[in-house]
């Protein structure tokens, strides 16, 4: 039995005491929040017992794993406090505000020798682990562009980052994966429309070494929430909706078995249209599902401490894309920044 807690009972955290507290071989023991009617009332649904600290709640409870979701910005103190008393962690995504800090939750991890999963929820949506398959597979050949859509109306409880580092790097993680190659450079344009510190409204391009051009379209202010992303190779393309886990596949029909120059005179036809069968489940389920797995296992996490600094890394170069106006060599940005050069690799 893996005796569980949940640190934050705001609008992430709650669900992952309802699921911890769900889990078959976890026991849901404590949670902590500040905000004392919002961990009362998580505490009374789950049986779990409230704390307004963490810290005190580590000092009085036996705790092996627990869920850090927390406003960005305090990411770092809490999964600090959980390793310095012997406790894996899933951090909610990012992983931290800053690649500094989660180069140095990397380096712990790496001290004490525990679990640290990062909460990329949408790496576990079984329409992406099929889509990924395929890629691996070769069922969409050589990929050329990709287009990333996630958009939603202003959310009032994020006033610590912006759309780059709370949105962006959900794509960041998928196009970075399916990619597997390093990224080379980007290119970037914010807004600021209705957050009053940080960018509402963000469109990157981002281009990796294999050729494969990627589209990121993030934002707070549009009046429905859209979660799509759109993968066009040379055997036709995939499109996968988030919300539905919903798979598509768009043949096209003159794909040949590779490649070549008479292919490329033929074009593209179109061909079958197939929703791919997928076995739908929580994402959020199944993310805590392999964070208890590798805690007890001691094997890596689906998404490590790793992956998490790629994405904040790729996306403050976003950022800093957006700041200068101007493309942004990431190799370049890497170096003149110190940050650690595993960031020039890619992810097969």
């Amino acid at each position: 039995m893996m005796r569980a807690a949940v640190i934050g009972a705001g609008s992430m955290g709650r669900h992952h005491a309802r699921l911890l507290a769900d889990m078959d071989g976890v026991e849901l023991i404590a949670l902590a929040d500040i905000d004392p009617q919002r961990r009362a009332a998580v505490a009374k649904r789950t049986g779990a017992r409230p704390y307004e600290s963490y810290a005190a709640m580590f000092e009085t409870e036996k705790i092996d794993v627990v869920s850090v979701a927390l406003p960005t910005s305090l990411h770092h103190a809490a999964v600090v406090c959980a390793f310095e008393h012997g406790v894996h962690v899933l951090v909610e995504k990012p992983i931290a505000a800053t690649v500094e800090d989660a180069v140095d939750l990397i380096r712990r991890r790496e001290q004490v020798g525990l679990t640290l999963a990062v909460g990329h929820v949408e790496r576990h949506n079984p329409a992406v682990t099929e889509l990924m398959r395929r890629v691996r597979e070769g069922e969409l050949g050589r990929l050329f562009q990709a287009h990333s859509r996630r958009m939603s109306p202003f959310p009032a409880y994020v006033h610590d980052v912006g759309v780059a580092l709370d949105l962006a790097t959900h794509e960041i993680d998928i196009l970075r994966t399916l990619a597997g190659t390093p990224l080379l450079r980007v290119f970037a344009e914010s807004c600021q429309n209705v957050h009053t510190s940080h960018e509402d409204s963000l469109f990157g391009t981002l281009r990796f070494q294999d050729g494969l051009v990627a589209s990121l379209h993030v934002n707070w202010v549009t009046p429905c929430k859209t979660r799509e992303c759109r993968i066009i190779g040379e055997r036709g393309m995939a499109v996968i909706d988030y919300l539905t886990q919903d798979l598509l596949f768009y043949e096209n029909s003159n794909a040949p078995s590779r490649w070549d120059t008479m292919a490329l005179f033929k074009g593209v036809e179109e061909g079958n249209v197939v929703k791919l069968r997928v076995q739908k489940v929580e994402p959020l389920r199944a993310e805590l599902a392999d964070f208890i797995r590798a805690a007890r296992t001691a094997t890596p996490p689906l998404v490590t401490g790793t992956d998490g600094l790629f994405a904040v890394a790729i996306a403050q170069i976003l950022l800093e894309s957006a700041r200068t106006r101007q493309a942004v060599d990431v190799k370049d940005e890497v170096m003149r920044r110190n940050w650690p050069e595993v960031l020039l690799t890619g992810n097969k």
